[in-house]
């Protein structure tokens, strides 16, 4: 499955969250380090949603990129 992942730049950190697992998130003073944080999230995140025996959501969530000249 693949899930979306929003992260987002702060003043001192970056931040990191998964739409459709609320709850899922993730913090860290670099980029790279908040997509490894969050990957590491997502998979303790399914894990607990097996081990209570419930569903695991479907990616409903999609993105696109649009580019503006101002």
């Amino acid at each position: 499955m693949k899930y979306t992942i929003i992260i987002e730049k702060g003043p001192h950190s970056y931040g990191a969250y998964v739409p459709d697992l609320p709850g899922c998130v993730a913090v860290a003073e670099t980029e790279s380090e908040v997509k490894q944080l969050i990957r590491e999230a997502i998979e303790f995140h399914l894990e607990g949603i097996k081990l209570s025996s419930k569903k695991i959501p479907k990616p409903r969530i999609k993105t696109i990129e649009m580019e503006f000249t101002i």
